[in-house]
């Protein structure tokens, strides 16, 4: 059975600040089954320079067949700034405004708390 996406959101974010990362709920979306969108800021030395990943839920042909209830993603946007995943956001809430948007920083590798694929179109 899979998780609520507000109760898969929930428990992300206590595991990211339980490992001394901030994570923030930017936008919440569907308690049941909204889409869940992942912005996290790449470390820089340059405060005023933001730059971004952005991942995706994966699509349906990208999922592990021996782990269909478990949510996965693809990274869609790397080093990009702020304002082109807005954009690619703003698109997605276009399609389907009950979104989730979760924004991390502060962990460097989110491997350890998410699903990541390749994505089977690129």
């Amino acid at each position: 059975m899979r998780l609520t996406s507000e109760f898969w959101v929930a428990a992300l974010i206590r595991r990211i600040r339980g490992d001394n990362g901030f994570a923030y709920l930017a936008e919440r979306g569907s308690g049941e089954a909204g889409a869940i969108f992942i912005k996290k800021r790449l470390a820089s030395q340059n405060f005023h320079e933001e730059t971004w990943e952005l991942y995706t839920p994966a699509p349906q042909s990208a999922y592990d067949e021996r782990k269909p209830d478990e949510r996965s993603f693809i990274l869609s946007l790397s080093n990009a700034d702020s304002e082109a995943c807005e954009k690619r956001l703003n698109a997605e809430k276009k399609f389907d405004s009950d979104l989730w948007i979760l924004e991390i920083e502060d962990i460097a590798d989110l491997a350890p708390y998410i699903s990541i694929v390749p994505d089977p179109y690129a």
